[in-house]
């Protein structure tokens, strides 16, 4: 039966030699997997429940999700042949959910790098040097996007309420509360800018050497350059900040719906994935310091 279908996969279907073999490799591996099972077991005579059991004999080896999705959908078409054929009279793999695909846990920078790059790095007065500060500080303060950042014009900041209106997703507005540091961080950039800059931009807050508002490109240059000096992390882009903030957050007691409208999520099923990476660290800083970890 095998042969049969990766003959039809080859020449009826046209799928490649490397689609053949990789079916091949799935079904032979999956046959050997029932035959040791129970010896009276054939492909026709196949349920379920040997196939869900096969799955997870293949994630306790190892194996990520991805790959036992592929092995999966090799038997989903190796059956709809087989029926089609009249060779087996039920399809077992017809209604099985394959394993969800683990999402990446965020990256996020450590306290103590943050406080290395804004508290302890040298920080010059020329405009360029001032704006890239003021960057790293409102991402890591605020956890707005990248392009809510660039979107900003100078009319959001409302400095008597310390407050943000940030446009978000869809055009969604939200405001963001402030402290102090970031406070000062704007007065301080605002006044380098206005004198040193030639506005010729409308009233966007992040501009250019030659006035004009900074593209999201520019700003994920920056970023990635200030914080290759604290952190070896490979991705250093705008939304390591927004990480960041989100999991400083919670690390200190934060709400997870507090969060949520924070960063702008539409579901708090989005935000609560910062919750696994706190718990990680938990897991982390528990396997350091217990003696019988």
């Amino acid at each position: 039966m095998i042969d049969q279908f990766l003959s039809y996969l080859r020449f009826e279907r046209n799928r490649s030699m490397l689609t053949v073999k990789r079916y091949e490799q799935s079904l032979r591996d999956f046959e050997d997997y029932f035959r040791a099972q129970d010896e009276t077991l054939d492909w026709a005579s196949v349920d379920a429940d040997v196939i869900r059991g096969w799955m997870e004999h293949f994630m306790e080896k190892g194996n990520i999700a991805s790959t036992v999705n592929t092995g999966l959908s090799a038997l989903r078409s190796f059956y709809r042949f087989a029926l089609s054929r009249q060779l087996v009279d039920s399809d077992p793999a017809h209604n099985i959910t394959g394993p969800k695909k683990r999402k990446p846990l965020p990256q996020f920078l450590k306290e103590s790098e943050v406080d290395r790059l804004l508290d302890e790095q040298e920080w010059g007065d020329t405009y360029n040097e001032v704006r890239a500060r003021t960057i790293i500080i409102l991402l890591y303060e605020t956890g707005i996007r990248r392009a809510e950042l660039t979107g900003l014009d100078d009319d959001d900041i409302d400095f008597a309420a310390r407050q943000l209106k940030v446009t978000g997703k869809r055009n969604k507005q939200r405001i963001i509360p402030f402290g102090e540091e970031l406070a000062d961080a704007l007065h301080h950039f605002i006044e380098v800018r206005d004198s040193q800059v030639e506005r010729q931009d409308g009233a966007a807050l992040l501009l250019t050497r030659r006035g004009r508002r900074m593209t999201g490109n520019q700003v994920y240059q920056e970023v990635k350059k200030q914080l290759t000096r604290v952190s070896t992390l490979k991705k250093r882009s705008p939304h390591v900040l927004r990480h960041t903030f989100a999991t400083a957050l919670l690390n200190h007691d934060a709400g997870l719906e507090s969060v949520r409208q924070l960063l702008g999520h539409e579901s708090l099923e989005t935000t609560e994935i910062y919750t696994h990476t706190t718990f990680e660290q938990l897991r982390r800083v528990y396997k350091e310091a217990h003696p019988r970890g």
